[in-house]
């Protein structure tokens, strides 16, 4: 009976912060949706122009020698959402090191899944732009997964959705964030300064040896993680990396979890990225004039690509590739699920929004004029998926 008590105790202490997670993402999920709709709403009214124009004024923090001057779609860009990286390589490091990609074979069904979510989008997205060498850089845009919004629509089935499958969305959604970070760095990033560069370097070495030490006050980490991301912004690379770079050097205690340094700064960032960053990013980003716009402007290679590459490319890549590792005994289908469900899911993936957006920023920052496109082809994507996922995963689960 004691062993049963503890092995009770033992398993709430370690699905809480899944629990805490799913609660947190789903809400988030539902405010990323109502900023977006404002957004559309705004800069589709008499405030167009002032919702613009404010997105494009500049802010300096500090003085005019040392501060640092953008504007405030780079604040949000630049800064915030390297933050809201910081808090996904966290989640990302949580998982690998205790969580539910910890083990290999845990690991591969979402990872596997993932793999074909990248590859299938992009392929469809060339294959329409192969004859527009201007927008082939847009080729990771439908690669991408909104974990937030994903989440969100998957909660709004409560609890007939089993914890398996939100865990398998939630990891292959980190797994794709991961992969996403990884392009930023590749084929997102300016010319590349060396001085800068060689900065860098020094600054991650000092942050690998306060983790070595074992310093677990955030202090002197935030200060050299503050001088990360400014190197890393002079260096040519995307401002963002810093936050993956920084949080792969912040220290984790498994053994007392109460002293883990990452989990203590997981739960306390968790919910100013979701209720905060989260939905300013879509605030910012989602704006888009629909004036002359009709569904013939879907048809233009850029939006169709997106679409098609997140509504089509994202749920043949993740199922056909998640049913071939469950067939060849790479990995087991998830607790309580059926094709069905895990098919539905898949649908979800296509969820792109936020961060599908965030890379086409970067993919078409040179390339401003095909910005609309790239909203319109998220937009209608990502309400393709919602809509066709949720419909399939209540019909799959309906008792």
């Amino acid at each position: 009976m004691c062993a049963i008590e503890v092995n009770k105790a033992m398993i709430q202490h370690i699905s809480k912060p899944f629990k805490y997670f799913f609660k947190l993402e789903s809400a988030s999920g539902l405010l990323l949706l109502l900023s977006s709709i404002v957004a559309i709403w705004i800069s589709n009214s008499v405030f167009s122009e002032d919702y613009f124009n404010v997105l494009k004024s500049y802010l300096t923090l500090g003085g005019e020698k040392f501060g640092l001057k953008l504007s405030v779609i780079h604040w949000v860009n630049d800064v915030l959402m390297a933050i809201f990286f910081f808090l996904v390589s966290l989640e990302i490091k949580r998982e690998f090191i205790q969580g539910e990609i910890s083990n290999p074979k845990q690991a591969l069904l979402p990872i596997i899944g993932a793999v074909g979510g990248m590859l299938i989008p992009a392929l469809i997205y060339v294959y329409i732009n192969i004859n527009e060498t201007a927008t082939l850089n847009g080729w990771a845009i439908p690669s991408a997964t909104d974990i937030a919004f994903s989440l969100g629509v998957l909660s709004l089935l409560g609890k007939r959705v089993p914890l398996s499958l939100k865990v398998f969305l939630t990891a292959l959604a980190i797994i794709d964030d991961l992969g996403a970070i990884i392009i930023i760095a590749i084929f997102y990033s300016g010319d590349i300064n060396i001085t800068y560069l060689l900065l860098m370097l020094v600054a991650i070495i000092f942050l690998i040896g306060l983790n070595k030490y074992k310093i677990n006050n955030f202090l002197p980490y935030l200060i050299v993680g503050i001088l990360l991301w400014d190197f890393t912004h002079q260096s040519g690379i995307h401002a963002t990396i810093a936050g993956v770079l920084l949080a792969l050097t912040i220290p984790h205690n498994k053994k007392n979890q109460k002293k883990s340094l990452l989990l203590r700064l997981e739960h306390a960032i968790s919910p100013y990225v979701a209720f905060g960053i989260m939905p300013l990013f879509a605030f910012a980003n989602a704006g888009v004039s629909l004036d002359g716009i009709n569904f013939s402007s879907l048809l233009n290679p850029v939006p169709l690509g997106i679409m098609c590459g997140l509504f089509i490319g994202k749920q043949v890549g993740v199922f056909v590739f998640s049913y071939l590792a469950i067939k060849l005994n790479f990995a087991s289908m998830p607790n309580n699920s059926n094709w069905l469900s895990l098919y539905g899911v898949s649908i979800l993936t296509g969820i792109g929004f936020t961060m599908s957006l965030f890379v086409g920023n970067l993919a078409f920052a040179e390339n401003i004029e095909y910005l609309d496109g790239v909203k319109i082809g998220v937009l209608a994507g990502s309400l393709l998926s919602t809509i066709a996922g949720y419909m399939l995963i209540l019909l799959a689960t309906k008792k």
